[in-house]
């Protein structure tokens, strides 16, 4: 690993400051991902600046019922925080089914959300990686792509993105609240993670020395009838294969509201927009679960090994809403959806 300057801030401004004037410095709070992209060389900045002094642990209601959590909250405070799993279960089901005990307890909030792709070929340097080195081509189009995107993919990336917590968060239609040196701006969290399209390198529609300070989610009648269900190869800290996030509210013996979030199949946090507009209004049945699950992964485009994740995805979201429809839906709240 190259040398390493290493700063720590007490406020927002000094960190923005410090960042924004060194075109070759990053922050670090966690740091449970990028230490090890530093030790591999997939990441080389020259500082480092330290943000776990400010004050943006939070965990808190807010006007209306809605949920505020700071930047630097850890994952596992969060998880277990009371607002959280009483009136968000999705999210702190999310969290917990997201990491190891021990990477919750370092990881942040906007590290997570800031996570880079766990695509091999991405910490592969031999490797072409249009993320890593735009231009160099993507290596997984052709190579082992088991794990790999097949919705909002495009001839320059088919990477999935890692992150469960941004699934939830995605549903829920939460909002990042950042801050640069000019002042601070609000970004619809499904504006904050960007396809690949022509520049896939791009992730995150934050300029440099912009910092996440905080994430807000608004009050919903379907929040506090939320689960999360992720299937992976193993139980034990393992990335999704396919996740899902639904939030819903019943009324007269048909959806009245309802949130349906994907992971583990796309290049972004994917909001399943089509299913929503079918299932709304509609009775809960499993007939109408699948028929939204089909019509959901109709754009799908596998790549050879991965194109299990169809029919996985289907299974899945069905599964998903037959649980949180069910009269016994606290206990898959309770103790998770994981499979």
């Amino acid at each position: 690993m190259r040398p390493v300057s290493y700063s720590r801030v007490p406020d927002v401004a000094t960190a923005i400051g410090a960042v924004s004037a060194d075109p070759d410095s990053t922050f670090l709070a966690g740091g449970t991902t990028q230490v090890d992209l530093l030790r591999i060389y997939v990441e080389q900045p020259g500082r480092l600046v330290d943000i776990n002094d400010l004050p943006l642990r939070q965990v808190e209601s807010v006007d209306g019922g809605g949920l505020r959590i700071g930047a630097v909250a850890r994952m596992s405070d969060v998880a277990q925080a009371q607002v959280v799993r009483q009136g968000f279960p999705v999210i702190s089901q999310a969290l917990l089914l997201g990491a190891s005990p021990q990477l919750r307890n370092m990881a942040s909030i906007g590290g997570n959300l800031m996570q880079r792709v766990r695509c091999g070929y991405f910490r592969d340097l031999a490797a072409g990686c249009n993320k890593r080195a735009p231009g160099s081509g993507c290596a997984a189009l052709h190579g082992i792509n088991r794990g790999h995107a097949i919705l909002g993919t495009s001839e320059r990336c088919i990477a999935t993105h890692p992150s469960d917590l941004a699934v939830a968060l995605v549903a829920l239609d939460a909002v990042v609240h950042t801050q640069n040196g000019s002042g601070g701006r609000a970004i619809p969290i499904d504006d904050f993670f960007l396809l690949p399209d022509d520049t896939p390198e791009r992730e995150h529609p934050l300029d440099h020395g912009e910092l996440i300070v905080s994430v807000e989610v608004p009050a919903t009648k379907s929040a506090a009838r939320s689960l999360y269900l992720k299937v992976r190869d193993r139980e034990s800290y393992e990335f999704a294969l396919v996740s899902v996030a639904v939030a819903i509210d019943l009324h007269g013996g048909a959806i009245s509201e309802i949130r349906l979030a994907l992971g583990g199949v796309a290049t972004k946090p994917w909001r399943a927009r089509q299913a929503e507009r079918m299932l709304i209004g509609a009775p809960p049945t499993t007939e109408n679960f699948t028929a939204a699950a089909r019509e959901e992964l109709l754009p799908a485009v596998p790549y050879g090994m991965n194109e299990f994740k169809i029919e996985l995805a289907r299974r899945c979201i069905v599964r998903a809403l037959q649980a949180v429809t069910a009269d016994n839906w606290q206990t898959a709240t309770a103790t998770g959806g994981t499979a």
